[in-house]
């Protein structure tokens, strides 16, 4: 049975949004709100959310999931990696998931884990139009490579070294649109 981890990523500093971008409301309910919703639990042995701010600290428990705390955002997505792929290292995969894509939807996300459980050499993304989005799941054998990142090198950079083991479950465009700026989310708001 293979072990599957998830990695909620909610720990950086969103200087393109102002402040706290995972607080901003989308009809009522806050970006990581609506990320944690979007995570299929019964999918996943482990989920863990890392995140710089003590109120997504205490929402986490509402989910069950663990929480670590980032004190070092300012290090880049290289070590929300590093310090979510720790907690998961006996897993046989983990997926990465981002906490400002409002649109997500739970289904696709427990779709994409049922895809690489198929294929489970392969990295697993969701996609649209043949383009790459998140989340991503990776096997374990790029674990590794996941820990040497540095600075601002997410996923991506990995990915590129393999990019003949990705595999894309295709959705909806608006579910792998992110928010990155106040007028992002406006939009996204108009669209409804």
């Amino acid at each position: 049975m293979l072990k599957i981890g998830c990695v909620v990523m909610a720990a950086g500093n969103a200087r393109r949004f102002g402040d706290n971008k995972l607080a901003a409301q989308l009809r009522g309910r806050s970006l990581i709100l609506r990320a944690l919703e979007a995570v299929p639990a019964e999918m996943f042995d482990s989920v863990v959310v890392v995140t710089q701010y003590p109120e997504i600290i205490r929402l986490v428990k509402d989910f069950h999931f663990a929480s670590v705390h980032n004190q070092h955002p300012d290090w880049g997505i290289s070590h929300t990696i590093h310090l979510g792929l720790t907690e998961l290292r006996d897993c046989d995969g983990a997926m990465f998931l981002v906490s400002d894509q409002p649109l997500l939807e739970r289904e696709s996300v427990a779709e994409l884990v049922r895809l690489w459980k198929r294929q489970p050499d392969r990295i697993a993304a969701l996609g649209h139009g043949g383009v790459r989005g998140n989340p991503c799941l990776f096997p374990a054998r790029l674990f590794p490579e996941l820990m040497e990142l540095r600075e601002d090198h997410g996923g991506n950079t990995v990915i590129r070294r393999h990019e003949e083991d990705l595999v894309l479950l295709e959705v909806e465009a608006q579910e792998l649109t992110d928010v990155d700026t106040p007028q992002a989310l406006k939009e996204i708001e108009d669209k409804r």
